[in-house]
């Protein structure tokens, strides 16, 4: 019997896995590789990526210390020189604290230039400081003190006042800021309400909102034209035309010059093309809308009170004049990016002021002829705008105008015919451009149809005796059986039908009490025998649409 045993399972194993390690580190010393686990590689300093530290967000206290007190600290000392330089110093000569202003003022541009790379928020500041301090000694040498250096009024000091405000323009145009170029702007407007002469500020209120557009344009800054050149141009113009009630002068109404409209004008029309000289501008957006609300509300507001108020012999013309440039910025908005809200807005004002000029100029009541027409040239411009929105606004001013005529008129001369003529005409020019409005139902047509159904039996109820209203009717009805052959639209042959019914119940009621027995026989007959040719009309047109089909008609 043998007493050696055989080694244990997990020695062999072992010994076999040692074998294979032995070998594959014969043949990777034998092929020259690199063992698994190596060493990291150290990379150079020059080559290793930046390690970015994430930024520290700051809190309200630097916010405060640094920004708000900066701002407000040159804010406070601004105006405490600007005091200090308004004092009278009735012992020195009249131009000193002006010279002490121009070298502060100096001092403070040639300090906010050195430290515009250190300090950059306090050198904005002293910019804005000096800015205000050389337009206020300039302004001193006019006011404030005891005896006045140079006379308001006088030409040499109005052009000493217009340097200083386009040497801060000048200075503000080469910088980043603007808050500074609203500051330069804001000098020039002052310089309008302080010169309180009418041909000066009409240039400065043009060549203001000039500069204000086309600086928004260059620097993408819309606030300059919403928020600055805007207000400050209606609210220079508003001053003078209250007769610029500061410095103890009273408030008066402005009378003269007219030519005040017409820089008033110019003022909207420049400022209505702002948002479309905008480089960034895509489409419709909020500057657009916003500033056509306000030129259209505040701007052509002024111009319509002050020309009621103060230009009665002119009103009619500057109307006109205002209508044509109000449809010009409309159409040029439509042109420039198709923006519904704006053109309608500058449309519908023109429109107002074309109606201002009807009411103006035409008595009672062909006034209603002229506003009637005028409702057609709305619905055509609206098809070449494509605005539905002027369509659906206008109906109801249509309806208005009559219902004024029927209200205000004392006997019918027949302009109620016209109403209906128009009304006709505008639902074909509608039916016929559908398309560009994208009017996907009949409403609006309808309801110019409607109203035509309407007028036309009231004009001839009015217009012809009263024992031949129902023939004139069933006249009526013929000329739409007529239409519908022509326009081949069976609108009109339904509206044929109403107004033979119409007729029928008019010649029941009122022509068995009213009529003469000759007239009533007359009528009777008449009527009745167009409703027997109407209704053979129709069974034969049945029979030849049956036999056409070979069944029922549809």
């Amino acid at each position: 019997m043998n007493d050696a045993s055989p080694p244990p399972a997990e020695s062999s194993q072992d010994a076999a896995l040692t074998r294979l390690e032995r070998r594959l580190a014969r043949l990777e010393q034998h092929l020259g590789l690199p063992p698994l686990e190596t060493p990291p590689v150290s990379v150079p300093p020059a080559m290793a990526a930046p390690i970015v530290a994430p930024p520290v967000p700051e809190d309200l206290e630097s916010v405060v210390g640094q920004n708000w007190f900066a701002g407000v600290g040159i804010v406070v000392l601004t105006c405490g020189v600007a005091f200090t330089l308004s004092l009278p110093f009735p012992s020195l000569p009249s131009y000193v604290p002006s010279l002490l202003g121009y070298l502060l003022s100096g001092a403070l541009f040639f300090g906010s230039r050195a430290g515009r790379n250190s300090f950059a928020l306090v050198a904005r500041g002293l910019s804005g400081a000096a800015m205000i301090l050389l337009y206020f000694a300039t302004l001193r040498l006019f006011i404030f003190g005891v005896t006045p250096v140079l006379a308001l009024d006088s030409v040499a000091g109005r052009l000493l006042l217009l340097a200083a405000v386009a040497a801060n323009l000048a200075f503000a145009l080469r910088q980043p800021s603007n808050v500074l170029l609203g500051l330069a702007l804001l000098t020039g407007y002052f310089t309008a309400a302080v010169l309180n002469a009418p041909e000066w500020l009409f240039a400065l209120l043009v060549a203001g909102s000039a500069i204000g557009v086309l600086a928004a344009r260059q620097r993408s800054a819309p606030a300059l034209l919403l928020v600055l050149t805007l207000p400050a141009s209606y609210l220079s113009y508003l001053l003078w035309m209250m007769g610029n009630p500061w410095a103890g002068r009273p408030v008066h109404l402005a009378t003269s010059p007219s030519a005040g409209l017409v820089a008033l004008a110019l003022t909207w029309v420049i400022i209505g093309l702002g948002p479309l000289c905008r480089r960034d501008r895509a489409g419709e957006d909020q500057l657009g809308i916003l500033t056509a609300i306000f030129n259209c509300t505040i701007g052509f507001g002024l111009f319509l009170v002050h020309s009621f108020l103060a230009f009665p012999a002119e009103f009619v013309t500057a109307q006109l004049l205002a209508a044509l440039a109000l449809l010009g910025l409309a159409a040029a908005h439509w042109r420039r990016g198709e923006s519904p809200v704006s053109v309608f807005f500058y449309a519908m004002t023109g429109y107002l002021a074309l109606t201002a000029a009807i009411l103006r100029a035409f008595p009672a009541p062909e006034v209603f002829v002229w506003l009637s027409l005028q409702s057609l040239l709305v619905v055509a411009t609206a098809l070449w705008f494509r605005s539905r929105f002027i369509v659906m606004a206008n109906f109801p001013i249509f309806v208005l105008v009559v219902l004024g005529y029927i209200v205000t008129a004392e006997r019918e001369t027949g302009i109620s015919l016209g109403f209906g003529i128009v009304a006709l005409l505008t639902a074909r020019i509608l039916n016929w451009k559908q398309e560009r409005l994208t009017l996907r139902t009949q409403l609006m047509r309808n309801a110019y149809l409607a109203c035509a159904f309407l007028v036309f039996p009231y004009a001839l109820y009015h217009l012809v005796p009263l024992a031949l209203v129902g023939v004139a009717w069933v006249g009526l009805a013929l000329a739409y059986y007529l239409m519908n052959l022509v326009v081949r639209n069976v609108k009109y042959r339904w509206m044929g039908h109403l107004t033979l019914l119409l007729t029928v119940l008019y010649v029941a009621v009122v022509g068995l009490t009213q009529i003469a027995p000759a007239y009533r026989i007359a009528s009777f007959l008449l009527l009745g025998t167009v409703l027997l040719v109407v209704s053979l009309l129709f069974s034969k047109l049945r029979e030849r649409r049956r036999a056409g089909t070979g069944g029922p008609p549809p």
